[in-house]
């Protein structure tokens, strides 16, 4: 059987998709080392996992040609490939920023690497301790740079609410899309197993656009967005009038990005002023040090 590993993208990723395939049969590497590597990778370049940056996905993108990271992953994946048998799944919600280091240790493991992107709208997604509008830029930077990333691949698109509603239905078309034996010659036991992992995730709390604080512009492109994606996951809809409505939103994206920097380049330098006054606030004096020189009295008022 060939080395295969199925890569599972998106944003929020709640492992529902690799758990369902993991019930199945693959096997699923420890999700702990997968969370530091990514974690660690993104201190490296300075790159935080809901990052609206577009020009984060640069920053983390050398890293895919550092010879380091590549060497870890690809020791510690030959390992995985060793012990859990020839098809692998890996989700994390950081792998995103990562695909091409991935990708180049699979290919280096002599695997074929096979991308699923897990669609859920920006509602659906936990907000954390985010923002409205923060989680929606973030949402839109992660979807539309890995849709560009994932472009000319082995690739699907696999909407959640799908996936919650019939498993079997985009289980079976990956287990048939990326040839997974483990997935296609499935008895019913493993389904029975598949179910006990779906059901609990069905039982979400679903938002609507007007639950949310988001201004016009952003909920434009972000509904826009939302749609071109979710063609991405109907047959044969992977297509280059596709492609080129996501280049469009993904430049409306960075246009508007770059304006708001703009806007809040003022709120940037008193940040950055007030940083180092901070800093040096409750800092003791050694026994060493020199007092500060006293500071002359201003008299007020007229002389004479």
């Amino acid at each position: 059987m060939e080395r295969r590993i199925v890569l599972v993208t998106g944003s929020g990723p709640s492992g529902t998709l690799s758990g369902a395939l993991q019930a199945l049969g693959l096997f699923v590497p420890d999700p702990a080392w997968v969370a530091d590597l990514h974690d660690d990778l993104l201190r490296r370049c300075n790159v935080d996992a809901a990052d609206a940056r577009p020009s984060a996905w640069l920053e983390a993108g050398r890293l895919a040609t550092a010879e380091a990271p590549r060497e870890r992953l690809h020791t510690w994946l030959e390992e995985q490939f060793a012990d859990g048998g020839p098809e692998l799944v890996v989700e994390d919600p950081r792998l995103a920023w990562f695909l091409g280091l991935w990708r180049w240790a699979a290919l280096r493991c002599d695997a074929t690497p096979a991308e699923v992107t897990v669609l859920r709208p920006v509602t659906d997604v936990e907000g954390g301790r985010s923002g409205d509008v923060q989680r929606t830029a973030a949402w839109l930077n992660l979807m539309l740079h890995t849709e560009r990333s994932t472009r000319g691949s082995g690739r699907r698109f696999v909407r959640y609410a799908d996936l919650l509603d019939d498993w079997t239905i985009p289980v079976a078309t990956l287990g048939e899309a990326f040839d997974l034996e483990i997935v296609r010659s499935a008895n019913a036991q493993y389904q029975r197993k598949v179910h006990e992992v779906v059901e609990p995730a069905a039982d979400r709390v679903e938002l609507a656009w007007a639950d949310l604080a988001v201004p016009a512009r952003l909920r434009e492109i972000a509904e826009e967005s939302s749609r071109q994606l979710d063609r991405l996951a109907g047959p044969d809809g992977d297509t280059p009038d596709v492609h080129d409505a996501l280049d469009r939103l993904r430049a409306a994206y960075a246009d508007l990005y770059g304006e708001a920097e703009e806007l809040a380049a003022s709120s940037v330098a008193a940040a950055r002023r007030e940083r180092p006054k901070r800093a040096g606030q409750g800092k003791k004096q050694g026994p060493d040090e020199e007092p500060p020189p006293e500071r002359p009295q201003r008299r007020w008022g007229r002389k004479g």
